[in-house]
């Protein structure tokens, strides 16, 4: 297994379909969409690759276990986008904001569902 998987989040193959999807006048909801088609790539990823998750120690009690997997949320894909150099900074910026605001609007959860009603029953934020 390469150097760093176990915490990897983003993969080439993901990269690429951000890049070919991402547009600049996308909607929302679409967004959302493709948080969630990255999401799932990159849980098939690891999967296919059997990557497991680094273990570490929790402090409280000492014990030690495989942490959670690293899943894709909507702020993080829109980061995404200045760090791999798919949109100007300025604009992701604005992005970032439209999406706060629009997250808050709407009462979403940091994957862009209804608060408490998460696909992977996490708790709600």
């Amino acid at each position: 297994m390469p150097a760093g998987d176990p915490q990897r989040t983003w993969f080439p193959q993901m990269i690429r379909r951000l890049r070919s999807e991402w547009h600049a006048e996308m909607p929302m909801a679409m967004l959302v969409d493709l948080r969630d088609t990255l999401d799932e790539m990159l849980h098939q990823i690891r999967r296919l690759g059997n990557i497991q998750t680094p273990i570490i120690t929790c402090r409280k009690c000492g014990r030690t276990g495989h942490a959670a997997e690293p899943q894709v949320s909507v702020r993080a894909m829109i980061l995404a986008l200045a760090r791999f150099e798919i949109a100007p900074k300025e604009q992701v910026k604005a992005l970032e904001k439209a999406w706060a605001k629009y997250r808050e609007e709407h009462e979403l959860d940091l994957e862009g569902k209804p608060r408490g009603i998460s696909i992977h029953n996490r708790k709600a934020d």
